[in-house]
């Protein structure tokens, strides 16, 4: 039997901070602290190199349960589609027009944040209503 391990989730971006700023509000996620002898991220970014300045930044769950996110700087932007996403679960447990609304509700306060609605997909007998969106980089994740 195999062990458990802890995962990691890594977005390659054009601006790591901006981004993980937006997942912090997305997912009620929070900036860790700083490495020991240093006072801000700033600080910390600031010894670097500087090719190395704002080349990656990250949040965590405050609860500990959620994986870790990492956003690291690459030269090229998006270009195809994720082949994994993720999905943000507003809407477990409920169903039909209180699920949907659900959804609507959170969808609207994201595109405030910066994040595009892709389509709204209503319930159709099989599955429940999600709605497809971009985040201020464009990477897909969903709201089920």
């Amino acid at each position: 039997m195999g062990s458990v391990r802890q995962v990691q989730i890594t977005f390659d971006c054009a601006d790591p901070e901006r981004v993980a700023r937006f997942w912090c509000e997305v997912l009620g996620y929070v900036v860790p602290p700083p490495p020991p002898g240093f006072d801000s991220w700033a600080d910390f970014d600031s010894s670097l190199p500087p090719e190395r300045r704002g080349a990656a930044f990250a949040c965590v769950d405050p609860t500990g349960a959620g994986p870790r996110l990492f956003f690291q700087r690459v030269p090229e932007g998006k270009v195809v589609k994720n082949r994994v996403h993720l999905d943000v679960r507003v809407g477990t447990g409920l169903v039909g027009a209180e699920r949907l609304a659900a959804l609507q509700a959170e969808r609207e306060r994201l595109e405030k944040l910066g994040a595009t609605c892709v389509q709204v997909l209503e319930a159709d007998g099989f599955n429940e209503s999600c709605i497809p969106m971009l985040d201020i980089e464009g990477n897909e994740f969903c709201l089920d």
